[in-house]
C-alpha cells in the first residue's frame, strides 16, 4: 500500500509550513467515497456522490447535513471542504495527518474532534483502528474516515426511522450520537480480550508453558494500544461539553457518554493490571518448577555422594586393601551402599523434601 509522508531532510530545518495540506498516513483506498444523509423532523433524503461540490450543491442548512468522506489521501477533497466552509488551515493539516491524538478544538465557529475508530475482529483474534474526525457547523457535519466500513450503522438507522430523538434534535446531538457508538464499541472490543485474557488465569496456574507467556505479551501490547487510544478521549467529550454545539437538552445525554468513556477506561485498567498480575504468577511458577527440580537433583545428588565416596575408595589402584580378601566383601559393599541409600531416603521422606 502506498504510503505518503511529509518530506523529511538530513541536513537544515526545511519542513514545510504549518497549514500545509499534506496527507500522512497509509492510503487504503483507490478513491475517496462521498455519503450524504440530509434530514429534518419530516424528511430524509440519502445520497453517494462521486465530487465533493455536489455535496455543497445539494447542502441546504435549512435541514440537518451529515456527509461522510472514506478515504482520506485525496488531498484535493479536504482542501475544497476547508475552502468551501472557510475552514483553517490548522485543522485541514490535522485531518490529513492520521496520527492524531484524540482532541477536542474550536476553530472559527466550527468545532473539530478528533478519534481513534475500533473494529474487533473475531476471528484473528486482533483490534484495527482507523482515525475519525469530524467537523461541526451550523448544521452541518463532516465526518472523515481513512477506510470505507465502520461501527457507525445504528446511527444511520436512527435517522432513517421516523419520529425518532435524532431527527427532532440539533446536529450536535447527530455528533454526539457518533461519539457515543465509537465509545460503546470501545467497551465492546474490551469485553472481548477480556474474555479471552480470564480464560489465561486458569491456564497460567495450572499449564503455565511458554504459548502462554506469549498470549499475555500479545494481549499486553493490546491492551496497552486500546489505553493509549482511549484515555485522551475523556479531555475531548470535557471539551466538547463545553462548546456552544451542545445545548441545554443534550447535557444530560453528554453525562451518559462520560461514564461509557469512563467504564472504557477503568476496564482497559482492570484488564492491564491483571494481565500484570498473570505475567507475575506465570513468572512465580515457573521459578517454583525450577527450584523443584534444582530440590530434587539436589536431594540425588546428597544421596550419591557417599556411594561416589565409597566406589572412590575402592575403585583406587592400591595392592593392599584388607576388605578385598573377604570373601563376602562385594555383597556387603553393595549392602552396605544400598541400606545407605535407603537411610537417607526415607530420612527425606520423613522431612517431607521429597
Amino acid at each position: 500500500m502506498k504510503k505518503t509522508r511529509a518530506a523529511i531532510s538530513t541536513g537544515p530545518m526545511n519542513s514545510t509550513a504549518p497549514g500545509s495540506l499534506i496527507f500522512v498516513g497509509e492510503q487504503k483506498m483507490e478513491h475517496p467515497i462521498i455519503r450524504m444523509i440530509q434530514y429534518d423532523t419530516e424528511s430524509y433524503h440519502e445520497y453517494e456522490l462521486d465530487e465533493i461540490d455536489k455535496v455543497f450543491e445539494r447542502m441546504n442548512l435549512n435541514q440537518k447535513n451529515w456527509i461522510n468522506i472514506d478515504g482520506l489521501h485525496d488531498e484535493k477533497v479536504v482542501e475544497q471542504v476547508g475552502k468551501q466552509l472557510n475552514l483553517d488551515p490548522l485543522m485541514l493539516e490535522d485531518i490529513l495527518d492520521t496520527s492524531q491524538r484524540p482532541k477536542c478544538e474550536i476553530y472559527n465557529g466550527h468545532l473539530y474532534l478528533v478519534l481513534r475508530m475500533i473494529r474487533y475482529d473475531e476471528h484473528q483474534d486482533v483490534t484495527t483502528s482507523e482515525q475519525f474526525s469530524m467537523v461541526l457547523g451550523e448544521n452541518y457535519l463532516f465526518t472523515f474516515q481513512e477506510v470505507e466500513g465502520d461501527v457507525l450503522d445504528s446511527v444511520r438507522d436512527r435517522i432513517r426511522q421516523e419520529m425518532t430523538r435524532i431527527r427532532t434534535r440539533t446536529i450536535g446531538y447527530l455528533a454526539y450520537a457518533l461519539i457515543d457508538t465509537i465509545v460503546d464499541n470501545y467497551i465492546y472490543s474490551i469485553e472481548q480480550f477480556g474474555v479471552r485474557i480470564e480464560e489465561i488465569d486458569q491456564e497460567v496456574l495450572v499449564n503455565p508453558k511458554k504459548e502462554i507467556l506469549e498470549q499475555i505479551n500479545y494481549y499486553k501490547k493490546q491492551v496497552n494500544y486500546l489505553r493509549k487510544v482511549i484515555r485522551p478521549v475523556r479531555e475531548a467529550v470535557f471539551q466538547f461539553d463545553k462548546s456552544e454545539f451542545v445545548d441545554k437538552e443534550n447535557k444530560n445525554f453528554l453525562k451518559d457518554l462520560f461514564d461509557h468513556v469512563t467504564i472504557a477506561t477503568e476496564s482497559i485498567e482492570t484488564y492491564r493490571e491483571l494481565l500484570n498480575e498473570q505475567l507475575s504468577v506465570y513468572h512465580t511458577n515457573m521459578s517454583n518448577k525450577l527450584n523443584e527440580i534444582m530440590r530434587l537433583l539436589t536431594i540425588y545428588s546428597v544421596i550419591f555422594i557417599p556411594l561416589t565416596f565409597m566406589v572412590g575408595v575402592y575403585g583406587m589402584n592400591f595392592k593392599y586393601f584388607p576388605e578385598l580378601n573377604y570373601r563376602y566383601a562385594y555383597p556387603v559393599f553393595w549392602g552396605v551402599m544400598i541400606m545407605l541409600s535407603v537411610t537417607m531416603i526415607v530420612y527425606f521422606k520423613r522431612k517431607k523434601w521429597l
